[in-house]
């Protein structure tokens, strides 16, 4: 530090700790940040970026399936396309664009003046960062931890990275799983089962509960379980997992009511863990929960003033997105910049599956259990005009409204691209704009976006 530069020090490489040091180094502070693995974190390189990029190559295998149902045929041979995916091809671009997309953070924050140093970073002391044997401690005015989360395993599942797999180990393979056991139905699992159907797999979901993403909306998770099914998926609900051995060249799960599947490959899917074991966080006054997580406030302050956190390690929600917005809201409360406290309520998330399924604002849950007094009007997409040339018949569009008031106060979209129709409703729950006020906004004929358009004018208040 020099002159009365305030010096931050940023525990983690991923979303949370490198838009914390943009922000930081923006805001005039000197900033170090230690990663241990690579920058943009598991998030970049091993999580988010590339189950993303290979479900992306699944959904384009996809349309060449759904070809024939447009007219359109290949070789004089409607019905036969031929597409395959080389596992290996597939998995060497994804890696080399999670690594690119790794060295494009590197550029940002170097130019940014920033500097990167690799280490498991440790507290030792009142702003002392330990990075690496025979390195001095780093001086830190500010400290943020940003050391996110790492796959949850089973005692009696331990993954070997051949045929027993965390998501983080997939990219490893080299063929195409013959049958892929999926155990867990939470995001990751169905939007890997998704990807690796899509892929030429056959697949079997393990769902401990009565359906598919138990979390979510349930409309949106029942429409998905039946793309599923009628894919060809063997979805097993109220199945939990007891046990996964491997056999040679294949793996057996054995389930709790003594039911067994067996499969060539099993991919572990159930919940995470955060990294924040042997840390010095204990020690230096942070408090965690029984989890490990890490337990902060609303601008990302721990028990321990000068020590921020953000990302996965904190469980507040784990999203990229949030976690970027917690780094940034640390920052800014650190160095005394202007700051609006996190709003979970404004936090927008989609499922990347086929349909996608993205959410904002509150929930069907929130309202049948009256914590909410709203309204809402779902339109299923079979309807919509710009749906129909698509030949998509499988999704709707869901909002929500203040009763009485008629504010917008959430929203669901279940369809292709979903992730981006989500944003205007993100922008009135944001905005508090009333169903009126955004369904008197211009909509392109024909679109999908004209059915969120139409669900607001459903809403408009009369007399009930």
């Amino acid at each position: 530090m020099t002159g009365n530069q305030t010096s931050v020090v940023i525990i983690g490489g991923g979303p949370g700790g490198y838009e914390a040091a943009l922000a930081a180094a923006q805001a005039g502070a000197d900033v170090t940040v230690v990663e241990a693995q690579g920058l943009g974190g598991a998030a970049v390189l091993t999580d988010c970026v590339p189950s993303k990029s290979l479900i992306s190559t699944s959904d384009f295998m996809n349309r060449f399936s759904a070809a024939s149902r447009l007219g359109v045929g290949f070789d004089g041979a409607p019905g036969d396309q031929g597409v395959t995916a080389h596992l290996r091809e597939v998995n060497d671009r994804i890696i080399a664009l999670a690594e690119a997309q790794s060295a494009d953070i590197g550029t940002r924050l170097e130019g940014s003046g920033v500097r990167v140093v690799q280490g498991k970073g440790r507290i030792t002391g009142p702003g002392k960062v330990k990075y690496a044997p025979g390195e001095d401690a780093l001086d830190a005015d500010v400290i943020l931890v940003a050391t996110g989360a790492r796959p949850r395993v089973l005692d009696s599942a331990q993954p070997d990275g051949e045929r027993i797999l965390t998501w983080q180990q997939i990219y490893g393979l080299d063929e195409l799983p013959e049958h892929l056991i999926v155990i867990g139905s939470g995001v990751t699992g169905a939007e890997l089962a998704h990807a690796y159907l899509g892929l030429g797999c056959d697949v079997t979901l393990i769902s401990s509960r009565d359906r598919v993403l138990p979390g979510e909306d349930v409309d949106a998770a029942e429409v998905l379980e039946g793309v599923f099914r009628r894919r060809g998926m063997n979805v097993l609900d109220r199945s939990r997992a007891k046990a996964v051995e491997r056999t040679g060249d294949s793996v057996k799960v054995t389930l709790e009511d003594g039911r067994e599947v067996t499969g060539s490959h099993a991919l572990l899917a159930v919940g995470s863990l955060p990294n924040t074991e042997d840390m010095g966080l204990t020690e230096a006054g942070v408090v965690l929960t029984e989890s490990g997580h890490i337990v902060v406030d609303r601008v990302s302050r721990t028990s321990m003033s000068s020590i921020y956190a953000a990302g996965d390690c904190t469980g507040v929600f784990p999203l990229a997105s949030v976690a970027a917005m917690q780094g940034r809201i640390a920052m800014a409360h650190a160095l005394g910049d202007a700051v609006a406290p996190l709003a979970l309520g404004r936090v927008s998330s989609n499922i990347f599956t086929d349909p996608e399924i993205a959410t904002v604002g509150i929930s069907a849950a929130d309202v049948e259990s009256g914590k909410v007094d709203a309204r809402a009007v779902m339109l299923p997409l079979s309807g919509n005009p710009r749906a129909k040339m698509q030949n998509l018949s499988d999704g709707f569009v869901k909002l929500f409204a203040r009763r009485g008031g008629d504010t917008i106060l959430g929203g669901v979209v279940v369809a292709p691209r979903a992730s981006e129709l989500i944003f205007p409703i993100a922008l009135a729950v944001a905005n508090q704009l009333s169903v009126d006020q955004f369904s008197s906004t211009f909509t392109v004929y024909p679109s999908l976006s004209g059915s969120i358009a139409e669900a607001a004018r459903q809403l408009h208040s009369v007399d009930e």
